[in-house]
């Protein structure tokens, strides 16, 4: 049977919900507690206000390809970043869909290089996991031999994602942005066109979505039933053989098939710069047969190891994060998260689907108009370098623009519905 790609686009939309819920909880978690709130605003400002004095007598870059972060903060890059968490937030939050998608190309199109801005969005997803995850509660339904085979491979595949996307930025920087733009330019395809093409028949069926909300306690998957593919997987037996779901009978899946798909979602992890939770969802439930209980202990106990592993190990030990940054990433997701859940409650969900959907295309129309100019300095097309020039900042504008209008949408109806939230 060959691929389906809007059976892909679906499973990816469906992770990205499923992630979201996370993502939610996670961000109400430290929200929640001022001590670890405080404790982020001190993170993200601290550097800046110690540094303001001797910036001047600083470099402005530090290193060649070795490390390309700012050696210093400013409060002009600090607001940018905290803006660009602010719309990840929003879209988490009033959408239900992760809004991690546009962190990194929104920091590329502001300038950061692809590498470094893929090492510092891990880090700060890693930040908010360790930080905001209750770890006792949600962590109940794992599976541990399940976790473990799961992990072994995804530390793999962070790693030679690490290696793949240091060595290309070492050999070429120009080839590095090149790359990272394309698998972004594949993602954000995928998810945008399915998510608008869901948005149009929702529309035209008239049917009034819950706001995009993962309200469902499972995530939004089958508890017990099993698609025809899990099904085949869980019957080749190839030692050994990890047991699992005991509440539902029992399962059994080799543990290589575990590996592998631990492995995969290591790769694009580290590769994107994401949590990897819009792929485990999808290929546990669809692929493995994994019930949604264990599914989410597992996404949590991987999202933990993963990004804290390809981080610090793959990235932030070669200078490709840039600390202040990402607490400017958290801050600003953790207020938009909050805005956006509120506004549910008074704001029809199919027209946030919309928004969604158009957010997400314009990351993907931002990267692919990139991608000209980049060819261009690489020397691979013949292109002048004023009409480059002007194809990327037309990706810049169109992507700004449109997610300026989408924050200052949700905004407004923030404002002028707070009283009815704050008699809810």
């Amino acid at each position: 049977m060959g691929i389906n790609i809007k059976n892909i686009g679906k499973a990816i939309l469906t992770g990205a919900e499923a992630y979201a819920k996370w993502d939610y909880e996670t961000s109400m978690n430290i929200i929640r507690n001022r001590r670890r709130l405080a404790a982020i605003i001190l993170m993200a400002i601290l550097p800046i206000a110690i540094l303001t004095a001797s910036a001047a007598e600083l470099p402005k870059m530090l290193g060649g390809k070795e490390a390309y972060g700012p050696v210093h903060s400013t409060f002009e890059m600090l607001a940018m970043c905290v803006f660009i968490g602010l719309i990840a937030g929003l879209v988490t939050g009033c959408i239900g869909a992760g809004g991690g998608f546009i962190i990194t190309p929104a920091m590329m199109s502001v300038g950061v290089k692809g590498i470094l801005a893929i090492g510092t969005d891990q880090f700060h997803i890693f930040t908010k996991s360790i930080m905001g995850t209750v770890v006792h509660k949600k962590l109940g339904n794992i599976c541990v031999s399940l976790a473990l085979a799961f992990v072994v491979g995804s530390v793999i595949g962070a790693t030679v994602g690490g290696i793949i996307n240091r060595a290309i930025y070492y050999s070429n920087p120009i080839l590095s942005d090149i790359f990272i733009n394309l698998v972004y330019v594949i993602i954000l395809g995928l998810l945008g066109f399915f998510a608008l093409s869901d948005y149009l028949k929702l529309r035209k069926r008239a049917t009034a979505f819950d706001g995009g909300k993962v309200t469902n306690t499972n995530g939004g998957f089958q508890t017990v039933g099993m698609t025809k593919l899990a099904m085949k997987v869980q019957s080749v037996h190839l030692p050994p053989m990890i047991t699992f779901d005991h509440d539902f009978g029992g399962r059994k899946v080799s543990a290589w098939f575990v590996v592998f798909f631990g492995f995969i979602i290591g790769l694009v992890s580290a590769i994107m710069g994401v949590g990897g939770g819009f792929l485990i969802f999808p290929i546990f439930v669809y692929v493995l047969g994994v019930s949604s209980f264990t599914t989410v202990g597992t996404s949590i106990f991987q999202i933990i190891i993963t990004t804290g592993y390809s981080s610090i190990v793959q990235y932030a030990i070669y200078g490709f994060v840039f600390y202040t940054l990402a607490m400017g990433l958290l801050l600003g997701s953790l207020i938009g998260i909050q805005i956006g859940s509120l506004v549910t409650k008074v704001v029809k969900g199919v027209y946030v689907r919309g928004f969604y959907a158009v957010v997400i295309l314009a990351g993907f129309v931002n990267r692919l108009f990139a991608l000209p100019s980049k060819f261009a300095a690489a020397g691979w097309i013949s292109l002048d370098k004023g009409v480059a020039a002007a194809i990327d900042f037309a990706g810049l504008v169109i992507f700004f623009a449109l997610v300026i209008i989408f924050a200052a949408w949700i905004l407004q109806k923030f404002v002028t519905n707070l009283d009815a939230l704050k008699e809810g």
